[in-house]
């Protein structure tokens, strides 16, 4: 996935800026930066659920899976909400592992819109998860949950990302996540790609100033 000269401006502010940047196929990413660095935007870009702004693009992603930072549940029986995604028999199949994964099994009767926020981030993981995508884009997926549930689901999108070979693209501000889920670290700063590189290399030893003072008060967890 190629973007170019791809920004964002709200209410006369400018709040993303990134001229060129080309996420590598079978690669992971972990995007970070703090409250209002422009992460959200970026991926919200990426999935096309809001426009780019005249002259930017974004192009060669293939098919695009997208879970937003707020999961929803519809109010369909859990098993019903797995099944809105799968389109043949082996999507059929891979919704039912899910359910299992990620321990939705039990709650397979239960009306999906009366979920806790950790089940209903599991459900929203699992839905994305029942199809196969070229690009994989994760907002913010376990904040929600807690640590148990975010093992489970770091371990079904990282088998995930192994059995298709998809490009993925994780938002987090869990530092740990970032440095188990992500090979490429991207620390966005007042809306630009700031530092890029290595996750071992981004989190460890930062080029950048702003890197290393987000890096120093931030929850390693």
């Amino acid at each position: 996935m190629e973007i170019h000269a791809l920004s964002k401006t709200y209410q006369g502010k400018r709040v993303l800026d990134i001229p060129n940047f080309n996420f590598q196929p079978n690669t992971r990413y972990a995007v970070i930066g703090a409250n209002g660095s422009g992460k959200s935007t970026l991926v919200r870009l990426l999935a096309g659920v809001i426009p780019a702004e005249s002259g930017g693009s974004v192009s060669g992603g293939g098919s695009v899976g997208y879970m937003p930072q707020k999961s929803l549940g519809f109010h369909l029986s859990v098993w019903r909400n797995l099944r809105l995604g799968a389109r043949d028999a082996q999507a059929r199949e891979r919704s039912a592992r899910l359910a299992v994964e990620l321990g939705l099994d039990a709650l397979a009767k239960r009306d999906g819109g009366s979920l806790s926020g950790g089940e209903t981030a599991r459900l929203a993981l699992a839905r994305v998860l029942v199809r196969r995508w070229d690009t994989l884009i994760l907002d913010e997926p376990t904040a929600a949950m807690d640590v148990s549930a975010a093992i489970l689901a770091e371990e079904c999108v990282l088998r995930y990302q192994r059995e298709t070979g998809c490009t993925l693209i994780l938002v987090t501000h869990a530092f740990g996540q970032a440095e188990r889920m992500g090979e490429q670290i991207l620390f966005l700063h007042h809306g630009r790609v700031w530092e890029h590189g290595p996750a071992e290399q981004v989190l460890h030893c930062p080029l950048r100033p702003e890197t290393q003072q987000f890096l120093r008060f931030g929850a390693f967890v």
